[in-house]
């Protein structure tokens, strides 16, 4: 299990039918999916409510850039472990490496770029300070 100041955090995913296409492969925007529910459930691990968030300091976390990797498929069944890391904290922003693997193997390379902004105008805001110090305690230097 990860612990709460590690610098890691390991989520599993199974893939289902709907996670497949025609070739009985994940489609690859689905490792998106994967990759979304492994950062919102490493901010419920941290402690981190993004409705909270939302409500207390009327911001939300988008997603303002992707770079991804696919080395290899996944298929139906699979049992996967997606990887979080934070690479880089801005002032508004965050740059998270993830990966994707089955069996130690890496499927899907990925780097995430996400900004905090004002959920009223969608400008760049800064990141809450009790945020920032969680991400602190975890950010890969």
């Amino acid at each position: 299990m990860n612990s709460e100041n590690s610098v890691e955090f390991t989520f599993p995913v199974r893939v289902y039918y709907e996670d497949t296409d025609a070739g009985g492969v994940v489609f690859y925007a689905n490792y998106l999916k994967f990759f979304e529910r492994a950062r919102t459930e490493w901010l419920r691990h941290l402690g981190v409510n993004q409705t909270a968030l939302a409500e207390q300091f009327n911001i939300i976390f988008v997603v303002v850039g992707t770079q991804v990797q696919y080395k290899s498929p996944a298929r139906l069944d699979d049992l996967l472990t997606i990887r979080t890391r934070v690479k880089k904290l801005g002032n508004a922003s965050i740059d998270f490496e993830q990966i994707c693997e089955r069996d130690g193997k890496t499927l899907v390379h990925s780097n995430i770029q996400i900004c905090c902004v004002n959920l009223t105008s969608f400008k760049a805001t800064p990141i809450p300070d009790v945020v920032r110090s969680l991400l602190l305690s975890v950010q890969d230097i």
